[in-house]
């Protein structure tokens, strides 16, 4: 027997439209990519998206075809991010800090028939869009360009395509089973993989990343996705947004410390989010120019791990908490974030601290499981070390254009990353299982020896790697910044690892570099390090 209640499907168009109607004048703020500010309103933003998903299907663009976009965080992403996926297309938000080969791929695999992309991008669109094989229509998100007329043909123009559509066009009827978004990874090792996340996955994950729990946004925040929008739907910010009504703040192509202190401040943010490289940056900034973050609660920090010192920065110098969250593209991408127990209330403030340090617990809708190199389940002790896996509502079954499944056989994602669990769910990443150093058969964790290294006042940022030993197969190699103005050298940076962990996990070289190679999702590229540090040990004789 059936129950006897309305069925409404799971779709994102349902999403925009609660915010069109019942926060239709919250304020959307968004930093142009030209410079300035652009101010509009969820209920515009949904008549734009409504007029934007006519204009395609005048096109002749076809139900369930993927629209590329290689934007920044602004307003017409927004609008695109609604307008393709409500209007029963598929939003293919793509990283531009991808190499050329890898942009040319990802479309291509996509098989995208639209390309939109910012002004910030013109000129290696150009040069892309003869690669493309099956892109019908380039439309640069702007008004009209005389200069970049001529740069791609037929290139049409974001203001007017919207201006031939109808703001009361009425969503199409969906099955919330039908795609939605799709993201690729990142690539880092063979080409990058599609997800193809459907409508309901999408809704699932709105709800389940906000409930109290979880970033717990409400109608009363002012929201700063400095995450990309082209990374991995900017964690789901958007959606929540919508669901809640809150207050968007985009900001553009401009994420320096200095220029988000400043948008922080002037727009009153409450709720942020971002991987930790942003963080570092926007406290450097605050430290050197000595403002304070009056509006800002708390700051949601995932893409890697967050270094203690950070969490104990923030809070005691500017009253910000700052919350571990963990995910990636297959978990579309929010898992677990770090929210602590009733139990807990009574700790003293070192123990809070200790568990404020993990990627917290899994959300409802999402599973995990700790297991060996058999797959064999490992007991969630929080000392039993393991594959971390997952599964639920959101989580990815297999890859766009791949007929097998991404599952192991009893139906879990194995992610890569080697973690423990706890009895209460707080899981731990102790390090990505191609990251973890095995030296002489034991295992140790390049985030525990970065977070040692990253809260020494003369370290800006640092990066353990496995260097080749003849003996023990890997030992730890550090790969340091030093901050502005400090000159700490290798002996003092050592000796900051007593008592810390076991001698034997001591990194037995540092190596001070300028700058850390950065990737494409602001995570530092440790197989570049791996290749030109890789050999350091037996270069020096040890």
């Amino acid at each position: 027997m059936n129950g006897t209640m309305m069925h409404q499907p799971l779709t994102t168009g349902s999403l925009i439209g609660h915010a069109a109607r019942y926060h239709g004048g919250t304020e959307i703020v968004s930093v142009e990519t030209a410079g300035g500010i652009e101010r509009t309103t969820w209920a515009g933003v949904d008549a734009n998206a409504r007029k934007l998903a006519s204009a395609l299907d005048r096109l002749g663009v076809s139900p369930g075809a993927r629209c590329g976009t290689i934007a920044w965080n602004n307003r017409r992403h927004l609008e695109i991010y609604f307008g393709v996926g409500a209007g029963g297309r598929v939003t293919h938000t793509i990283n531009p800090r991808l190499a050329p080969d890898q942009l040319i791929y990802i479309v291509n695999h996509a098989e995208d028939e639209v390309m939109f992309f910012d002004r910030t991008f013109l000129p290696a669109a150009a040069q892309l869009c003869q690669h493309f094989k099956t892109v019908k229509h380039c439309v640069l998100m702007g008004p009209r360009d005389e200069e970049a007329v001529g740069m791609i043909e037929g290139l049409l123009f974001y203001d007017e395509l919207i201006e031939t559509g109808d703001p009361d066009y009425q969503w199409p009827e969906l099955d919330e089973r039908s795609a939605a978004a799709l993201c690729y990874t990142s690539g880092t090792t063979g080409n990058p993989k599609g997800v193809l996340y459907s409508h309901r996955s999408l809704v699932m994950h709105t709800l389940g990343a906000n409930q109290p729990d979880g970033t717990c946004i409400s109608a009363m925040d002012a929201l700063l996705p400095v995450v990309p929008m082209f990374h991995v739907n900017a964690w789901g910010v958007p959606y929540v947004a919508a669901m809640a009504g809150a207050r968007l703040v985009m900001p553009g192509p401009k994420l320096d410390g200095e220029s988000l202190v400043k948008l922080l401040n002037n727009e009153k943010v409450t709720v942020a989010f971002g991987v930790p490289t942003i963080w570092m940056g926007l406290l450097a900034a605050l430290r050197s120019s000595g403002e304070k973050l009056p509006h800002l609660v708390r700051s949601f920090v995932g893409g890697t791990a967050l270094p203690p010192s950070m969490i104990d920065a923030f809070r005691e110098e500017f009253e910000v908490e700052l919350i571990h969250a963990w995910g990636m593209t297959e978990t579309a991408p929010v898992a677990t974030l770090n929210k602590l127990l009733y139990k807990h209330r009574e700790l003293p403030l070192e123990e809070r601290r200790r568990l404020r340090h993990a990627q917290g617990r899994p959300l409802f809708g999402v599973e995990l499981r700790v297991v060996d190199e058999q797959g064999t389940r490992l007991p969630d002790d929080g000392e039993s070390q393991g594959n971390l896996q997952i599964r639920g509502h959101w989580i990815v079954e297999s890859y766009f254009g791949k007929s097998e499944s991404a599952l192991t056989p009893d139906g879990w994602f194995d992610t890569g990353d080697v973690a423990t669990l706890d009895p209460d769910g707080f899981m731990v990443i102790r390090d990505r299982a191609k990251d973890i150093i095995k030296s002489g058969g034991e295992w140790i964790s390049t985030v525990d020896l970065e977070n040692i290294a990253i809260a020494h006042p003369g370290i800006s940022n640092a990066a353990a790697i496995a260097a080749y030993h003849p003996k023990w197969d890997e030992r730890p190699v550090l790969i340091c910044v030093r901050a502005e103005g400090a000159n700490i050298d290798e002996a003092e940076l050592l000796a900051s690892y007593e008592g810390k962990v076991a001698k034997w996990q001591v990194p037995d070289r540092v190596i001070f570099a300028d700058t850390l190679p950065i990737g494409a999702t602001g995570k530092v590229q440790k197989n570049k390090l791996r290749e030109e540090y890789g050999q350091v040990l037996i270069e020096d004789g040890h």
